[in-house]
């Protein structure tokens, strides 16, 4: 008897020796990759090390200089996004690409409208397939309002169901969750079951590598523009996993906590309400601490940093720094007090996409490179602006290079540099390290607690609690627009955040502060 030789199928999707050079930059390397049929496959790598270029070369955003692609066994060439959607591959990206003005069912049809005979929209029908899509999301949103007025979490399910309605084969999700929930992760990574098991495949970018091992049967890992390994989930270690993302291993995420000191208070709040019928909070920094604002997604975390800041309207609040009372009306007056922040959204609030790094670190320090004669002392300028990307770990072939092209990691090393070139006494971190990868985050943690040595102070707003309880010295738990409780020491651990996030709002906050 003769035994018949037998070949594996193809790949669904295959990659082969693709290169990809930028002006001064190396982005890819003969990276070389593949995607089964019903299979969750991770892309990870840090910052820099060439995912968002992969991704934009599946997708037909960018083409390779060198490799070929195959989709179902057939060589294919994308000359745009459009012939990558023809063929089968949908992307969501970790940036929206939706229209602010337009609700949910237009963004979902954006460029594909259903129409009649006559050439008018068949609007019923597109939101009948829309509302469908959601169900099989199993979450719920409103199709009558522009998606500017939805919550960040229901324009990413938009987003993810816009790339469902391509019917695509490969599905490519980068940082999906770096805005959900949980919850509403837990409902992603079920649907993402369900496509897996009709036989799509997906690749899943996500620096938060428990999520890897939750959902992900491969990984592929990327340093530097080159392909270092590709890996079985089942058959690898989270520290294996780690150390070959960074090429070294990283003994401890967060530096050592400082011995509790009784510092003075350099940040007083009193009456901080975000909302005209809302509970006032009060709470107070020391000099030299971080304090974390903990609580779920909508707690009011945020709200009441902005409303402190002058961000959002806050009749009756009482600030005082340093002791003295001082008017905080509006964001100007708090960076004139000595407040800077990073907010939640570092592209649409904290850079200028098209402006160098060395702009957007300088744009709110020009007084300190004015000559007297009016004139900016660029070699200054220059000088000290290479001298914060250095200790910040900014890669960038130089300070001329435009922020839109930086990963999101360096992008959001630009803002924290221009605070530190502001020395602002008082550092409001807005999801400080989200979109950004294991090595860049210990980094900024190692960053963060050399500025409190200096004798900044620190709010951090985070919605990861292994940060909120490996960086903070105190937690304010806020839910409902209250905080509930305040902890400090060692009663800061993920079990209380949790049980005071989620409890009944039954105290007043300054009851919680005090108690």
């Amino acid at each position: 008897m003769t035994e018949t030789s037998q070949t594996s199928p193809e790949p669904l999707l295959k990659l082969e020796g693709i290169s990809k050079s930028f002006p001064g930059v190396r982005a890819l390397r003969d990276v070389s990759l593949s995607l089964e049929r019903g299979e969750i496959h991770a892309l990870l790598g840090e910052n820099g090390a060439g995912k968002s270029t992969i991704i934009k070369i599946m997708g037909g955003i960018q083409s390779q200089d060198e490799g070929q692609i195959f989709l179902n066994g057939k060589e294919c060439h994308f000359s745009s996004y459009r012939d990558a959607i023809s063929a089968g591959i949908g992307i969501v990206f970790q940036e929206f690409s939706l229209i602010p003005e337009l609700d949910a069912v237009d963004n979902i049809f954006l460029g594909r409208e259903m129409r009649n005979a006559l050439g008018f929209s068949r609007k019923n029908e597109m939101t009948r397939i829309a509302q469908g899509i959601f169900e099989r999301l199993g979450v719920k949103t409103r199709f009558d309002v522009p998606v500017a007025r939805l919550s960040v979490a229901e324009q990413q399910f938009v987003e993810i169901a816009k790339a469902l309605s391509l019917d695509v084969q490969v599905l490519i999700l980068d940082e999906p969750t770096a805005t959900l929930t949980p919850t509403e992760a837990e409902l992603l990574f079920n649907v993402m079951r369900q496509l897996r098991d009709q036989g799509i495949g997906i690749f899943f970018v996500s620096h938060h590598l428990e999520e890897i091992f939750e959902i992900c049967d491969r990984i592929t890992v990327l340093r530097d523009g080159a392909h270092v390994g590709v890996l079985k989930t089942a058959d690898c270690t989270m520290d294996h996993l780690v150390e070959k993302m960074v090429g070294r291993k990283i003994e401890s995420t967060f530096p050592p906590k400082p011995a509790l000191q009784t510092a003075e208070r350099i940040l007083e709040a009193e009456n901080i309400r975000f909302a005209s019928n809302g509970h006032p909070n009060s709470f107070y920094l020391r000099k030299g601490e971080i304090l974390g604002f903990a609580g779920l997604v909508g707690s009011g975390r945020t709200e009441t940093a902005l409303a402190l800041i002058g961000a959002l309207p806050c009749p009756g609040k009482r600030v005082r720094i340093e002791g003295r009372e001082v008017s905080m009306g509006n964001p100007a007056q708090a960076l004139h007090h000595g407040i800077g922040i990073l907010p939640e959204s570092r592209k649409t609030e904290g850079l200028i996409l098209g402006f160098s790094i060395r702009d957007n670190i300088s744009i709110n320090n020009l007084p300190q490179y004015t000559r007297p004669i009016g004139t900016i002392d660029t070699a200054r300028e220059k000088r000290k602006t290479q001298e914060l990307m250095s200790a910040v770990h900014i890669k960038a072939p130089s300070d001329e290079t435009t922020v839109v092209s930086l990963s999101g990691g360096n992008q959001q090393k630009v803002v924290i540099a221009r605070w530190l070139n502001r020395r602002s006494k008082i550092l409001i971190f807005d999801e400080p390290t989200r979109g950004i990868d294991v090595g860049a985050k210990a980094e900024i943690y190692t960053l963060m607690r050399n500025l409190t040595a200096e004798g900044y102070a620190i709010i951090m707003i985070s919605s990861e609690l292994p940060e909120v309880v490996g960086m903070c010295d105190r937690v304010a738990v806020f839910s409902h627009g209250v905080i509930t409780a305040v902890l400090e020491g060692d009663a800061i651990s993920s079990e209380e955040v949790m049980r005071h996030a989620t409890a009944s709002v039954k105290k007043s906050a300054v009851d919680a502060l005090s108690a």
